[in-house]
């Protein structure tokens, strides 16, 4: 029966022929095209050759900075601005001390008794008055610092109602003659209406207020009446005028004196210095309150009208709203200018700032800390540096990771900006080792992910059920996108995917989250959010599989167990056409799965797998960008059918082998096709000798590309042509060889050489010494005379030298990463013997019959 095939198909390959020349003027532009497109498309390393990250590593030290660095931080105008005011206060402190000690030493002292009425008078109350002034400017910026402790009175704590004084009043005298039952419940309605944040909404904002059982020091009502008046957030502007008019009645009362110069009668018996004495105290008090209204003028100047602050806020990048923090800040740096040196407040800086407000026990500090470091860390000016400090400061990770926990609904933007800046940190390598070294840390990152498919599942992660049906428009898919795209990260490190292995239950939840149905894959107006959740989930699958060692071994048997995996895969190479990114994800997942023997059996018992991939890689008509999609597919057959005779039946039961042939002359397909059929007719050959004759077909290409080719494509069709001359009588074979007009000799030398060009084995191409190897020997069976042909060319010397430098290199099928896989039954070291016994052996033969 066999016998009979190869006669028809010598019959076969004899017919529709055409003219020599123009068969191989025709293969051989072929070719070179096949190699210049291939070399394009195979660029980028594949499962089939080893890696190294030393070119990475060289193309990573750069003398470039990185983003941002050396960039002026715009806080810088505020501790300026800062450190300005307090020279001028402590100035005008020092001299109001020096006036004070010389009033009561000099003057009180001294003249108390001699001096006229009115200058005692005067003296007196200009003393009281700056009395006054000195003690409402040492607690105003107390008051000042309280009415920022809330993010309720972000609105309403502006500079600008400093100058609604007329209406202050007003509103004061009501409220003085208010009920106070009024009074309590306009309070308490503004307690519940007024709270700013960016995520509130209209029907839930009375339920955002978080519970406490300690008053809000911006809200406490100091006297049972007109608590309008006397709130903590008001104080700071009644001492603030207080001041002002203080310092006014100082310059009116000592400009007086200074101008009129009345200062009484001096007696003969009397000593003159009274008069300097009283010039001196109106000079230092005129002093000391100009200096303290030029203060007020430049504070009113540069933060009113230069509107600072709000420049600031812009700069940071921040939303208008938070202007409020920003004001903070600069009361607390004005506040070290005065308590200590003026250099004192130069030492902040707004990452410190928000860091010490992140660790309080506030609720509104928190809020503000967060959104100071999303905005930072994600800024393409200051990220680098914000994450940096961040990165080396493990309380501050570990109180980021700790709110990644917190799943009250008046929390949602503080976990929602946490888990931001997380995934930031996660983005370096060397701050993702930090995140997941913190104890919990994983299973903190898992709290994040919300299955819809399983509701019931998802309100006992969070504790309470009630509290998702009161908050409808929780975010569960902003979290649930934050949680993998944190993982996606962490899984770049492969002793981060061993973490991410042992968290229960974490992997069928990012399992989960592949499951894309054939609606939302065929909708065009599908949500971008969800799309994008599967994508993410595909990516964290495809790091674990992908992952090296024994620790990848595990996560390859522990998510090709879970049940899911497969069969969402499979919908989206069936439905994802919409979708080619997902669909690539999904093919890479199953070339890595496919790595371990019981994945590859289970992935090709599963109905339709190897028929939707074969549908994929033989595709035509899609755009040029899509292309990778049929490569990935393509590795993924070859995968699949590796020392796996069933699913090499599988392929050929879907009648392949034609198709097949006919991607060998398809650029960036040639590779993969090249390989499938080398897998299939070596791993069930004889027993569908049959089904595999039409690989014959393929014998010119081969040929060609044996002569032509370079590096993967000259390696790929060795591999094959070891294989698919097999199928060949003697008779078919002569036939070819004439049909392409290539010698058997000119084959011949083509191998030597190659084995002479690479003395070593490459890292690129490893398995091609292998190969050739093999062709040699197919060569030498089947016709005793091209042992002479090896021997005059100089093979022996070649296969010595092929056995001094063997290496591990060349022992593998795949790699994952710089480790070998799926070891070759036969080592290359048999098959050198193997090689030079055959050589001898047909030379003897050869000089039996001469």
């Amino acid at each position: 029966m066999k016998g009979k095939n190869r006669g028809n198909s010598a019959d076969l390959l004899m017919t529709n022929r055409g003219s020599s020349a123009e068969i191989d003027g025709a293969v051989k532009l072929q070719i070179q095209d096949l190699q210049r497109m291939s070399d394009s498309y195979t660029a980028s390393a594949t499962i089939f050759e080893p890696q190294t990250t030393i070119e990475k590593r060289e193309s990573s030290t750069g003398n470039s900075s990185p983003p941002g660095s050396g960039v002026r931080a715009p806080e810088k105008k505020l501790t300026l601005f800062s450190l300005r005011l307090a020279v001028l206060e402590k100035s005008a402190t020092g001299l109001g001390a020096l006036s004070f000690i010389w009033a009561t030493v000099v003057l009180l002292g001294g003249f108390a008794i001699v001096i006229e009425k009115t200058d005692f008078w005067f003296i007196t109350i200009i003393l009281l008055v700056e009395g006054t002034r000195l003690f409402s400017r040492s607690h105003e910026l107390q008051w000042q610092h309280q009415s920022t402790w809330s993010l309720t009175d972000a609105g309403r704590n502006s500079y600008r109602l400093l100058q609604s004084s007329s209406r202050f009043l007003t509103r004061a005298f009501k409220a003085i003659f208010r009920p106070v039952s009024a009074i309590g419940s306009k309070s308490q309605h503004k307690g519940q209406t007024e709270e700013v944040a960016p995520r509130s909404r209209p029907e839930d904002s009375d339920k955002r207020r978080k519970i406490s059982r300690r008053w809000e020091s911006s809200d406490v009502p100091l006297l049972p009446y007109a608590s309008w008046v006397f709130l903590s957030k008001n104080i700071s502007k009644l001492l603030h005028w207080l001041q002002v008019v203080a310092a006014i009645a100082c310059v009116v009362l000592s400009l007086i004196k200074l101008i009129k110069h009345n200062y009484g009668e001096v007696d003969k018996s009397e000593k003159k210095n009274r008069k300097s004495a009283l010039i001196i105290f109106y000079s230092l008090a005129l002093a000391e309150a100009l200096l303290f209204l030029l203060e007020k003028a430049y504070w009113e100047l540069k933060i009113i009208y230069g509107k600072l602050l709000e420049e600031v806020t812009k700069e940071c990048g921040l939303e208008a709203s938070a202007v409020v923090s920003v004001r903070r800040f600069f009361y607390d740096a004005y506040s070290r200018c005065l308590d200590g040196s003026i250099f004192d407040g130069l030492k902040m800086d707004m990452v410190s700032f928000s860091m010490d407000l992140l660790e309080s026990d506030s609720h509104d500090e928190q809020l503000i800390g967060a959104r100071i470091l999303r905005t930072f860390a994600t800024s393409e000016r200051f990220s680098h540096d914000t994450l940096q400090k961040i990165g080396v400061t493990f309380s501050i990770m570990e109180r980021l990771v700790e709110m990644l926990n917190w799943k009250g609904p008046q929390e949602e933007e503080i976990r929602e900006a946490a888990g931001v800046i997380v995934a930031k940190l996660a983005g370096k390598k060397q701050n993702s080792l930090r995140v997941a070294g913190i104890p919990g840390a994983i299973e903190s990152i898992s709290s994040l992910l919300y299955t819809t498919r399983n509701s019931t599942a998802a309100f006992d992660e969070i504790g309470d059920r009630n509290l998702i049906f009161d908050h409808p428009h929780y975010g569960f898919w902003t979290f649930n996108h934050l949680g993998l795209k944190i993982l996606k990260k962490l899984a770049s490190d492969p002793g981060n995917c061993g973490k991410i292995g042992n968290t229960r239950g974490l992997l069928p939840k990012i399992i989960d989250f592949s499951h894309a149905e054939e609606r939302l894959l065929k909708d065009k107006n599908a949500a971008a959010s969800q799309i994008m959740t599967v994508k993410i989930s595909l990516l964290v699958i495809k790091k674990l599989v992908s992952t090296a060692g024994t620790t990848g071994k595990q996560l390859r048997q522990e998510i090709g167990e879970i049940v899911f995996t497969i069969s969402n895969i499979r919908d989206i190479l069936r439905f994802g056409e919409k979708h080619p990114e997902l669909q690539k994800l999904s093919v890479e997942i199953l070339t890595s799965l496919a790595i371990d023997d019981d994945a590859t059996e289970r992935i090709g018992c599963t109905g339709g797998i190897i028929k939707e991939l074969l549908n994929i890689f033989f595709k035509e008509g899609m755009p040029e960008e899509q292309n990778h999609v049929r490569i990935a597919a393509g590795e993924a057959l070859t995968m699949l059918a590796m020392e796996s005779n069933s699913n090499c039946k599988r392929i050929l039961r879907l009648g392949a082998v034609k198709k097949l042939v006919s991607s060998l002359e398809v650029p960036f397909l040639c590779e993969n096709a090249a390989r499938i059929l080398r897998n299939l007719c070596t791993y069930c050959g004889e027993e569908c000798f049959i089904e595999l004759r039409g690989v014959t077909a393929a014998v010119p290409t081969v040929l060609k590309g044996i002569m032509s080719a370079d590096n993967k494509l000259q390696e790929v069709m060795v591999g094959l042509a070891a294989h698919a001359f097999k199928f060949l009588t003697p008779d078919e074979s002569r036939i070819m060889f004439e049909k392409v007009g290539i010698q058997t000799t000119e084959i011949a030398k083509a191998l030597v050489h190659i084995l002479k060009k690479y003395p070593k084995p490459p890292i690129k191409i490893p398995r091609v010494r292998r190969y050739t190897i093999e062709l040699t020997i197919w060569m030498m069976k089947e016709n005793r005379t091209n042992a002479s042909i090896f021997k005059n060319l100089g093979l022996q010397q070649e296969l010595q030298n092929v056995l001094e430098t063997t290496s591990e290199l060349e022992s593998f099928h795949i790699f994952s990463g710089a480790v070998g896989l799926n070891r070759f039954r036969t080592s290359i070291h048999s098959m050198v013997e193997t090689a030079l016994i055959l050589m001898d052996d047909k030379l003897e033969d050869l000089g039996a019959s001469h």
